[in-house]
């Protein structure tokens, strides 16, 4: 039996990506999408357990590719308990946290729960990488000025470990003997100071920091708490304000960059100035993030979909870079980053971290 490939499965909120990859190099990658009407048959995300892995199994058989050629299963992991950051066994303790959502519904969740059973299955190990309940923060950073609403990690760390890891070898030093300030750019901004590889603060993308393209970002709290009170709104009205319908959306009706630059370029004014606006807004929480760091920065990361964008970059760069030599990554390769994290396991780099040590689970 040749078992040569990692299965990485990476669950998104209308598709399943998934991908094969052998000796560090991705052989196989595909994305199952998940018509709307079939997910609206399911009341909880993770109902579609069965209907997701029979899917990641028939796109297999399709590439005449068996189970026992699989050596790990590896998948994006979901919103588990705070954690540090780590490739993590899955686990039955793992697991029962992803069904019941102990930090919320999300389609992320689905991926610890598939990669062990189809792990358990073949006896083989199943893996979750850096999930965004990655929790590294200072006890500082946790006091929001009100103690009955501490702030909570919830940080896009998947990309951001990996591109500080790349970071780390363009500057030809180990990833513990620096620090970074990296911004990943997408429909949810998060901006973090990296201290020797550990995310010890990060604006909550889905609460505070820069608008985004759909989310509102850190908001004046009075008028908000008026808004609430107005009757004007219910709640979900005004969730959807928040993370949905805020940002570039807001403002511009879209939250495509590609189409908000083609206006700028056509002389549209508005567009110019609310995507200045939203640099603007990067600039200033990259800065803050410095001053985290004591100034000790050896290079600002912007990362993320948003990071393609050559307008957008150069209005960062030109504010910030008198901090630190600023590096581009564009986009984000969660399939490698997945895959990588697991190989650091097989290879005996790096430790698998297991679930109950590193958190205190009432179980």
């Amino acid at each position: 039996m040749n078992r040569e490939y990692i299965l990485v499965i990476n669950p998104g909120s209308t598709s399943t990506k998934v991908a094969l990859f052998r000796e560090g190099k991705s052989i196989k990658q595909y994305n199952i999408s998940h018509p709307k009407e079939e997910l609206e048959k399911y009341e909880r995300v993770t109902d579609q357990f069965d209907y997701r892995k029979e899917m990641i199994l028939q796109w297999l058989e399709s590439e005449e590719i068996g189970l026992e050629n699989i050596t790990a299963v590896v998948a994006r992991g979901g919103l588990l308990r705070s954690i540090p950051g780590g490739t993590y066994m899955v686990t039955e303790a793992m697991i029962e946290d992803l069904r019941i959502g102990i930090q919320g519904e999300h389609a992320s969740n689905l991926g610890g729960i598939i990669a062990k059973s189809i792990g358990d299955s073949q006896g083989i190990p199943s893996f979750i990488v850096d999930p965004v309940a990655v929790d590294e923060f200072e006890d500082v950073a946790r006091i929001s000025g009100m103690p009955e609403l501490p702030r909570k990690s919830l940080v896009h760390a998947l990309n951001i470990k990996a591109v500080a890891r790349r970071a780390a070898m363009d500057l030809d030093k180990a990833l513990e003997d620096i620090n970074l300030v990296i911004a990943h750019l997408g429909g949810g901004i998060s901006i973090v100071p990296l201290k020797r590889g550990r995310i010890i603060d990060v604006n909550n993308a889905n609460d505070g920091g820069p608008f985004s393209p759909d989310r509102a970002g850190t908001l004046p709290v009075g008028d908000i708490v008026r808004m609430c009170y107005s009757g004007k709104y219910t709640l979900d009205d005004l969730k959807k304000k928040i993370i949905g319908k805020g940002g570039l959306i807001a403002y511009l009706g879209t939250n495509d960059a590609r189409e908000i630059e083609k206006k700028i370029q056509m002389g549209d004014q508005r567009a110019d100035f609310i995507y200045d606006a939203m640099a603007y807004q990067i600039s200033k929480e990259i800065g803050a993030m410095a001053t985290v760091l004591n100034g000790d920065v050896q290079a600002i990361v912007l990362t993320g979909g948003l990071a393609y964008s050559k307008i957008l970059c150069d209005r960062i760069r030109r504010r910030v870079e008198f901090i630190a030599p600023l590096f581009i990554y564009a986009g984000e390769d969660e399939m490698t980053a997945l895959a990588e994290g697991a190989q650091r396991v097989i290879s005996g780099e790096e430790k698998a971290k297991i679930y109950e040590e590193e958190v205190e689970l009432k179980i």
